[in-house]
């Protein structure tokens, strides 16, 4: 049977409902697995193209209210409802509804994968891996991305309105976990009647999304690819994240979480925080490449503290874009989240027990150059995995991009990715739209 998350102790059992577009969505227990009922009758009232499931692309997405009747419950103990989640669609969902794929997004990535942002107009953050003919396939899958729970791109989080009193939620908006992100997407994935996953993917806090899927709704996901991962964050990135966090309260514009309502916003911090945070997704080696010892537009240095050098133009201007499409207190919020991730804790102290008799087909994927989470980290997973003897690959891919490779132009992992997923469905009978 699944393990199910601890914010849902009632569905371990017989049966426990949650609404679905007014149908009843209930779990019941069948021969040691945990079975979803009453979805075909709640699949057929929904308009396909309302909710991004006929193929037809919208590209400022969509977006649901959810836990109206059923508040999700937090990690945190708070019960957090109506909410809204927003979300993209890319391809059509086939007939028995075998196809999706989940991308999880990290840190400051949103649902607009594959579109050009609303706010910046730079192509998604991961054009490169999705669309037609691409990895991610949109002509073979049916592909979804959401903005997590606390971000800042129309799902509900700090910079959204709180529907009861009207006002943006700032810090009164309960702080989240992971988990919570996990659970809000399961609960997105109900009410668009999709009842397993042939995948979920995703690098960085995407990959602790990824290993918490397969860890808290095993029967719902075929295969799982966490990129560039952890199963929790290391003290080095815990105190990464809190210099962030610092630089955005020190900012005297934070207000103490509260400058949306004072029409104010601490720039400087976060952009700060974007630069700091930026250095560790490249690597040296990377950094070294692209900047050296090069001087920006002057012959000379000048003696003094403009950015005399590429790199630091090039921060700045990382740190400055950054402020223009990113809430800072979705910083503070997502950084701990992601602080808080420690997969073994919930499972009693070892990872194993989190994959115990998974079904889940995994491709574990690092690379050389990425010291944010080095190869080792995703070593510790795959161990886990082959105690459990887990059906998982694993790949460890020579570069010096850093750990931002993943999103960028590496061909081994577009191959092996394309490898992967076509054994998978040969595997899964997969049917196209």
């Amino acid at each position: 049977m699944d393990l199910l998350p601890r914010a849902y102790p009632d569905q371990v059992g017989l049966a426990a409902a949650s609404t679905w577009s007014g149908y009843a969505l209930g779990y019941s227990a069948v021969g040691g697995d945990v079975r979803q009922t009453g979805m075909e009758a709640g699949y057929a009232a929904l308009d396909p193209e309302r909710y991004g499931l006929s193929g037809e692309h919208s590209p400022t997405g969509y977006k649901v209210v959810l836990g109206r009747e059923r508040p999700l419950r937090l990690d945190c103990g708070v019960e957090l409802g109506p909410y809204t989640v927003a979300y993209q669609t890319y391809g059509r969902l086939n007939a028995d509804r075998s196809n999706a794929i989940l991308i999880c997004h990290a840190l400051t990535g949103d649902q607009f994968v594959a579109d050009p942002h609303p706010i910046t107009g730079k192509p998604g953050w991961w054009d490169i891996m999705v669309g037609p003919g691409k990895p991610l396939d949109s002509d073979r899958y049916f592909l979804i991305c959401a903005n997590v729970l606390g971000g800042c791109m129309g799902t509900s989080g700090p910079k959204e309105i709180n529907p009861k009193t009207g006002e943006p939620w700032g810090l009164s908006f309960p702080v989240i976990t992971v988990g919570d992100m996990v659970r809000a997407q399961a609960e997105l994935l109900d009410h668009l009647g999709i009842g397993d996953l042939f995948c979920v993917i995703g690098g960085s806090m995407g990959g602790m999304q990824v290993l918490a899927w397969a860890a808290y709704y095993p029967r719902r996901v075929f295969s799982a690819i966490p990129i560039a991962a952890a199963g929790n964050h290391s003290a080095q990135n815990i105190a990464l994240h809190e210099v962030g966090r610092q630089a955005i309260m020190a900012d005297p514009d934070w207000c103490a979480g509260d400058y949306l309502r004072q029409g104010r916003k601490p720039r400087r911090g976060l952009a700060v925080a974007r630069m700091a945070a930026h250095i560790t997704y490249l690597s040296e080696a990377a950094l070294q490449r692209k900047f050296g010892r090069r001087l920006q537009g002057r012959a000379a240095v000048t003696y003094g503290f403009d950015a005399d050098f590429e790199v630091e133009s090039y921060l700045r201007h990382q740190g400055s874009t950054f402020v223009e499409r990113f809430d800072p207190n979705s910083y503070l919020y997502i950084t701990r989240a992601m602080d808080y991730f420690d997969l073994a804790e919930e499972f009693g102290g070892t990872l194993v027990k989190a994959f115990d008799h998974t079904p889940v087909r995994f491709f574990v994927v690092s690379f050389t150059s990425d010291w944010l989470f080095p190869t080792p980290e995703s070593r510790v997973v795959v161990h886990a995995l082959n105690a459990v003897a887990a059906n998982v690959s694993f790949l460890e891919i020579e570069t010096d991009k850093g750990h931002d490779a993943f999103l960028l132009e590496e061909p081994e992992l577009h191959r092996v990715m394309r490898g992967f997923l076509s054994g998978a469905g040969e595997h899964r009978g997969l049917k196209g739209p």
